[in-house]
């Protein structure tokens, strides 16, 4: 008996170490380049302009010619890695007709990298930045438009995270990819939502980056270490009974996108602790939208990862001068060494989730006029063992946890189940940990 004791012991001391010090995350936090997002984020500027119906037989000017050096870049990326990323376009067809904000009719194409997974390919986590610009008036497809930071930046930081990540293997697939006509409507993150669930695709979830490069805020406050992850509190697409029972058992912000946003949160206190994640409580910004939205609407986790201080002069706007403030979205307005490191807290997430087990299923709670909370899980091929979260129902985050070894059910004596919120993770044999799942069952 002391020596099973002795065992266990040793093994749940092993999966800490890796759990909480994973040299491969530093290593890629160290990879990732700011100088290459320096130079991506000149080229896309240098376009021009990128509105989504700007010309697309130049190539050195308007959308098309932006679109072809961004599959050019994840082609060359593939060679360099023996082909491991299978690149494509992805568009639809949409048309002026009831919309006030296309112009003309137009294909919406998106840029797709697709790095395979070795154990679990159908399974995929996405990075997505933004191919198309504006000016200040979004039907104006002539006039020059950057978009050095809106969104040259999170396009620059996607094809980053593309160079630093396919010199390794994942369990899991990752999508990099650049979305179109974001500008006009989300069109781009609607084709692509629809083409992966039309595939049957099974989506982890999405990390929309949507402005990553500006540090200095309208309100003057400058700030390089916070930034921003909006997530939804639960999926539009849930149902009736489950809206039911959230008024009897909780879950009102534990939605698969809340989740997602917590796993970022967590990934980035252990291995980037200079920086300062910010979970914001919604959709997106008061009364705006992102390229997650999309994937939310059609029930995938999906969040928006980006700076914490805008600066509206800089946002959509044309270049001008007026009362001494400069408008404009241009180069000099980027902090590079920002959206490096926002770069690096996408890539160590996409590592981390591409190397997980998938999350358990069926995951149910009891407990009731009790003092142990107990729990109950379908087992996940490959998973190792599992961690049971939980955290005041009044937390933000996930403060508490134990791992639980590898079973399929379990009690937390003394939890009193009534005064707190639970969740199950898989765990992997080099300790990455599935996104947590809510309990979605009760045990009776």
């Amino acid at each position: 008996m002391k020596k099973l004791a002795l065992l266990s012991f040793v093994l749940t001391f092993m999966y800490t170490i890796n759990a909480q010090d994973n040299t491969r995350l530093y290593d890629i936090i160290e990879a990732v380049s700011e100088n290459r997002i320096e130079k991506d984020v000149n080229t896309l500027a240098n376009f021009g302009t990128r509105n989504t119906f700007s010309d697309t037989i130049s190539n050195t000017r308007g959308i098309g010619a932006a679109r072809r050096w961004i599959k050019n870049e994840f082609d060359s990326i593939s060679k360099i890695c023996n082909n491991c990323l299978n690149v494509f376009y992805q568009k639809d067809f949409v048309t002026k007709e009831n919309n006030k904000r296309i112009p003309h009719d137009t294909w919406i194409v998106n840029v797709v990298a697709i790095q395979k997974g070795t154990k679990y390919p159908n399974h995929y986590i996405i990075m997505s930045g933004d191919i198309d610009s504006r000016a200040s008036n979004t039907m104006d497809f002539t006039t020059d438009a950057p978009g050095a930071n809106d969104n040259a930046s999170g396009m620059a930081g996607t094809i980053e995270a593309a160079r630093v990540l396919s010199q390794y293997t994942f369990e899991n697939s990752i999508i990099y990819v650049g979305l179109s006509g974001e500008e006009q409507g989300l069109f781009g993150g609607a084709g692509l939502a629809k083409y992966v669930k039309d595939k049957g695709w099974n989506i982890i979830g999405v990390l929309n980056n949507d402005m990553i490069g500006n540090i200095k805020g309208v309100d003057g406050v400058i700030d390089n270490r916070t930034f921003r992850i909006f997530s939804e509190p639960t999926p539009p697409t849930e149902t009736d009974r489950e809206r039911r029972l959230r008024r009897f058992y909780g879950g009102e912000v534990d939605g698969i996108s809340r989740q997602l946003a917590r796993y970022v949160y967590k990934n980035v206190k252990t291995y980037m602790p200079e920086m300062n994640p910010m979970l914001v409580y919604r959709l997106d910004r008061f009364g705006r939208g992102g390229h997650h939205r999309p994937f939310n609407d059609l029930g995938f986790a999906g969040i928006r990862i980006m700076e914490a201080h805008e600066n509206y002069t800089q946002q959509h706007q044309d270049i001008r001068t007026e009362n001494g403030i400069h408008y404009g979205d241009v180069v000099e307005h980027v902090n590079f060494g920002y959206a490096k490191k926002l770069t690096a807290v996408n890539a160590i997430n996409l590592a981390s989730i591409a190397s997980a087990p998938p999350a358990p299923k069926n995951v149910a709670i009891g407990g009731i006029v009790e003092a142990s909370a107990k729990f109950k899980w379908d087992k996940v091929e490959s998973a190792k063992g599992y961690k049971i979260y939980w955290r005041d129902t009044t937390s933000p985050t996930w403060d508490n946890s134990r791992y639980v070894g590898d079973v399929s059910e379990f009690t937390l004596k003394g939890i009193v189940v009534d005064n707190y919120f639970f969740g199950i993770a898989s765990v992997g044999d080099d300790g990455y940990e599935s996104v947590v799942t809510f309990p979605s069952k009760i045990i009776r």
